[in-house]
């Protein structure tokens, strides 16, 4: 088997390196013309996502389950697997009825079984576990508000002001997103897909029975935004009937006439029903909800209004004042709110600030990924900063309209229900943050990858924190092939096992200590690489397990071993979305008894984030993040060592 890894591994570089000479041969020849790239300029230069061989994901699966089991366990793994990818198990079946589907598939083999498998078929709520929530950098040229000047239940001038003009640089981007004047993306000399951007605004998950569908426009045309202000949606237009964007002042002018306008109608009349929070609610509730809500005309124009807003705008006003300054009790309003309100948790893009001004995201993940929304966003607050010329009024701008609702006893209950359900889940989750005095450049000056780096001394932390190793996750872009997505880099390595280990024995000397860590480093850098070249091995296996028919999804094979089981439980779920000085998030653990770790690696130092569900017996994120701040501590001191030596 040795030879025929080798063999294989050979013959896939050498096609993925013909394919990124091609890419680059496109990207040199618009870098030789005088107009600047469009934004899908590249698209059809993409290669394809390419389907790994069997055997070669067999290897990879193995070498990422050794470091979980004892050996005898191994060796059942190690049997099931050879049976699997032999001529006559089930794996050479499976594997020519994936080829079938790429040779069908427009674009990607993987799109549809990614979109249906990871995200439109999970039925539990979405707002935590599938949406992510981060916070924005502060814009210093305006002070945040003062807690003791805040009251709750009002909003403030700077909280409405700095909304207006993050709107105005999304619309712009969408604007440029529309045109195809939107720079594409660009890594290493190599274009990136941009499908992603067709759908980041105007987009938005949509309950049905047992699968949900996303809806968007390309382009994107709707001419409003959906505010959500004490807890009451709002259809604010930001274009005319001529196409023509508000300005900002408009902008601001139009928040503030929708926010009186809520005042207006709950001062007279009451709450309007708190329909947003169903988007909190298991799928299936919420699908049920729906379907009853749009017997009503008036509930169907609502939700038409809602569900087609370019992007959602939260203004928080019902927040405790004395938790603004805490910038993860900023998280978690971010994340959930209060019980899930105030948000319309299904649409892929929600700005939302506080009254101290301070500005997050809360981001439904089915249509894109983080990094791509990432860059509109650090692109918006990167223009925030910086003066901007005035630009002509919108004529004839029509006023907001607070949407209404007519809503059955049956339908109550629901959102009632919905509520109840949001409050338990948010109540069991727990962020916190921590930080390193030392970041990029530092580890680079050791000679390895900042992120190979924090992904071993996470794997220290954990081994020296519970006594073990465990599956871990790390999200690698496929965006270098034709409408990829994400695949898995499997960070638990034997080699960083066997640098873990060593690290604290007082027999191991320094030399040996820092030859392990770099072969570590080393081994995740490869692993980092062959993920994002298309040669990972979850996805690779999720494709063939979406091709089980019948009842062989019960015969004996890989799928049925335990070990694949224990090696698809991530309990460390890990995502690098450097820069943490301009970007500052996290998410809720994948598992029960895991932790999400979020982190950025900044030139001078790492910002990172731990959660957990405290309702496991087994986590603990303030000591957990106790021994990640001291690993990396320790760490640190022993390059500084090592480098006088």
């Amino acid at each position: 088997m040795l030879a025929a890894r080798i063999s294989s591994r050979r013959v896939l570089a050498s096609s993925s390196s013909s394919s990124s000479a091609r890419v680059a041969v496109a990207c040199r020849r618009h870098k030789t013309t005088e107009t600047r790239p469009g934004t899908f300029d590249f698209q059809d230069e993409l290669p394809r996502l390419p389907i790994p061989s069997l055997e070669d994901t067999a290897v990879r699966y193995l070498e990422s389950l050794e470091p979980l089991l004892p050996q005898d366990e191994f060796k059942r793994s190690v049997a099931a697997v050879n049976e699997f990818v032999s001529p006559s198990g089930l794996g050479p079946v499976l594997q020519e009825r994936l080829r079938a589907v790429d040779a069908a598939a427009p674009n990607s083999w993987l799109e549809d079984i990614w979109l249906n498998k990871a995200y439109l078929e999970w039925r539990g709520p979405s707002y935590i576990n599938v949406n992510w929530a981060a916070i924005l950098a502060d814009n210093a040229a305006v002070p945040l508000v003062p807690t003791s000047q805040i009251t709750k239940g009002k909003p403030t001038d700077v909280q409405i002001d700095r909304a207006a003009r993050l709107v105005t640089h999304l619309l712009e981007a969408n604007d440029a997103i529309n045109k195809g004047t939107f720079a594409p993306d660009i890594q290493r000399g190599a274009p990136l897909c941009m499908n992603q951007y067709k759908w980041q605004f105007g987009t938005t998950r949509i309950p049905q029975p047992g699968r949900d569908k996303v809806v968007h426009q390309y382009p994107s045309t709707a001419s409003h935004v959906l505010l959500q202000y004490r807890n009451t949606s709002v259809a604010v237009p930001v274009y005319n009937a001529q196409r023509q964007r508000a300005t900002t002042e408009q902008i601001a002018a139009q928040l503030r006439a929708a926010t009186a306008a809520v005042d207006a109608q709950i001062a007279a009349s009451g709450p309007l029903p708190a329909v947003a929070n169903l988007t909190a609610a298991d799928r299936d509730l919420w699908t049920s909800a729906r379907e009853a809500l749009l017997q009503d005309a008036t509930n169907k124009a609502s939700l038409d209004a809602a569900e087609s807003a370019l992007f959602g705008v939260c203004l928080d006003v019902d927040v405790d004042p004395a938790t603004l300054s805490d910038p993860a009790q900023n998280w978690h309003t971010l994340t959930h709110s209060d019980a899930g309100s105030n948000r319309w948790f299904d649409k892929a893009i929600s700005l939302v600030v506080l009254p101290t001004g301070r500005v997050g995201v809360n981001c439904e993940h089915t249509p894109v990924d983080a990094l791509t929304t990432g860059r509109l966003l650090l692109e918006a607050i990167a223009k925030e900063k910086r003066d901007q010329r005035p630009s002509a009024a919108a004529d004839g701008l029509p006023p907001p309209a607070v949407l209404q609702w007519n809503v059955s006893d049956g339908v109550a209950g629901q959102i009632a229900e919905a509520r109840k359900g949001a409050g338990a889940l948010a109540a069991d989750l727990k962020l916190r943050f921590g930080d390193a005095p030392f970041g990029a450049k530092f580890i680079k000056g050791l000679g390895v990858s900042p992120d190979a780096f924090f992904q071993v001394a996470l794997q220290t932390a954990y081994l020296r924190h519970h006594g073990k190793a465990v599956a871990t996750y790390e999200s690698a872009s496929l965006r270098r092939f034709a409408h990829g997505r994400t695949e898995t880099i499997r960070s638990a390595t034997s080699a960083a096992q066997a640098f873990a280990r060593a690290f604290d024995d007082g027999s191991a000397s320094l030399g040996d200590k820092l030859a392990l860590f770099k072969n570590a480093a080393s081994t995740h850098t490869a692993l980092s690489h062959a993920a994002a070249g298309g040669q990972g091995v979850d996805r690779h296996l999720l494709g063939l397990r979406a091709q089980l028919s019948g009842d062989e999804g019960a015969a004996p094979s890989l799928f049925t071993d335990p070990g694949y089981a224990l090696s698809s439980t991530f309990v460390l779920s890990t995502s690098n979305t450097t820069p943490g000085d301009q970007f500052r998030g996290g998410f809720a653990p994948v598992t029960a008894d895991g932790y999400g770790v979020n982190y950025a690696l900044d030139p001078e130092d790492i910002k990172f984030s731990v959660s957990e569900w405290k309702s496991s017996g087994v986590t603990d994120a303030d000591a957990f993040k106790g021994t990640v701040i001291q690993t990396l501590n320790d760490l640190h001191a022993a390059g500084v060592q090592a480098a006088k030596q």
